[in-house]
């Protein structure tokens, strides 16, 4: 295999989470008195941090910004962490890659624990040798600062042989800050143009691709 570390975004990669996060956005929303019904205009959320997005599309300041936060987690937490589905062919391809001798990693903006339940929940934690995300205090919320602390955990020698794979702009310039390779996925969130902006050093269509590119086969 031509990557040794190879480092896994969650939301737009593994999973696809629309469901269960547009819904909880939208529940925080409606306290504050905007109703969404179109949840497809909400799917910007899914990827960045969600402090950053509610400041961004709804002019919140960072207190409102975390009170929304809380507010969508009141939902994720008991019920829309499983309003999510994997994508067709991860399974297979983590399992390939493990087989392999790959060390694999999850990096994701999402907090840690709501991480680690959805890989258990969708039986893929075995194949994990580490898992790391945003904190839910808020210490810790950028991709650069997850992945950097998923590299450390990894015991990465060369950067060469380490590779980060996801679908929005985050992930790839995640990987450059720490200055490891970047494939960016187009069945998520991420548009092409996004992803070649960002500097995607490889951009797939769909799982099968990205199998092919990370097995070599």
């Amino acid at each position: 295999m031509r990557w040794k570390y190879i480092f896994f975004d969650l939301d737009g990669t593994l999973t696809d989470p629309m469901l269960g996060i547009t819904r909880s956005v939208q529940y925080a929303l409606r306290h504050f008195g905007i109703e969404v019904t179109d949840l497809s205009t909400l799917c910007p959320f899914i990827g960045p941090p969600l402090k950053d997005s509610f400041r961004e599309f709804y002019g919140m300041d960072d207190a409102r910004a975390e009170e929304a936060i809380a507010l969508t987690r009141e939902y994720f937490a008991p019920k829309g962490i499983f309003e999510n589905e994997l994508y067709a062919g991860i399974t297979e391809l983590l399992e390939e890659l493990h087989e392999g001798g790959a060390r694999i990693a999850m990096a994701t903006s999402k907090p840690s624990p709501f991480a680690r339940q959805i890989a258990e929940h969708f039986a893929i934690d075995r194949y994990f040798d580490l898992i790391e995300g945003s904190t839910l205090d808020g210490s810790r919320t950028t991709k650069s600062e997850v992945l950097r602390l998923a590299v450390e955990g990894l015991g990465v020698q060369d950067p060469a042989r380490a590779v980060m794979v996801g679908d929005r702009r985050f992930d790839i310039e995640g990987a450059a800050s720490v200055g490891i390779e970047s494939i960016g996925v187009l069945y998520g969130y991420g548009s092409r143009e996004e992803l070649e902006a960002a500097g995607a050093g490889h951009i797939v269509a769909d799982v099968g691709e990205l199998s092919r590119l990370l097995t070599g086969h």
